[in-house]
């Protein structure tokens, strides 16, 4: 199996379908959303309560708490209801303002709009905003 570089992990990774999402949308972000690449990390495992998560990318604000998680998909895999809440459940434990699913091909970000506890507190953003907008946008 052919290998890519991730320059978050600093290794050479297996070039599966969802790296090759993950990587360019780790692009994207350090080239289009100008986040420095030292506040991203790829694959970070995590725990709510006794349950393992893994995210495959956070995005650290300057305060080295999480602003951003990413999750990726093959980009044969909808971009539906049940990816969303996956990125939803990852959130109780992380309390991101923004939570992007990316297939690829279809990318959705969302922005917190609410209150932790609301049935939907956050709302699906138009535009990405860089990285410095998203630190003071509260």
């Amino acid at each position: 199996m052919s290998q890519v570089w991730d320059p978050l992990r600093k290794k050479m990774v297996a070039l599966t379908p969802e790296e090759k999402v993950r990587q360019w949308f780790i692009g994207v972000l350090r080239d289009n959303l100008k986040v420095p690449e030292h506040m991203m990390m790829s694959e970070v495992s995590f725990r709510f309560g006794s349950k393992p998560f893994r995210a495959d990318i956070l995005v650290y604000g300057r305060d080295t708490l999480p602003l951003m998680v990413v999750e990726c998909k093959r980009e044969d895999v909808e971009m539906g209801r049940e990816v969303l809440e996956q990125a939803l459940r990852y959130n109780l434990a992380l309390g991101v303002k923004y939570i992007v699913i990316t297939n690829g091909l279809k990318t959705f970000g969302f922005k917190r709009s609410g209150m932790a506890g609301q049935e939907m507190p956050y709302e699906q953003m138009e535009v990405f905003p860089d990285w410095e907008t998203m630190l003071g946008n509260d």
